[in-house]
């Protein structure tokens, strides 16, 4: 549980990231594409694993409460 919470606050930390980047481009007229693009990638890389280890650990909680029924 504790790495899907670090994900998950790895994927909103990029994403502010990612529009405060998009933001700050867009006033002074940077080219951004790519390096939005970057940062989009990798926040829902993150975002993927949070899930990835939150469906995990659900289902591994799940199995132990049926060994009680």
């Amino acid at each position: 549980m504790n790495s899907a919470i670090l994900y998950a606050t790895v994927s909103g930390i990029v994403t502010s990231l990612l529009v405060i980047v998009a933001f700050v481009c867009a006033f002074f007229n940077f080219q951004h594409e790519y390096g939005v693009a970057v940062l989009f990638v990798v926040a829902l890389g993150f975002f993927t694993m949070a899930l990835m280890d939150l469906a995990r650990e659900a289902r591994i909680a799940l199995h132990e409460i049926d060994h009680y029924k």
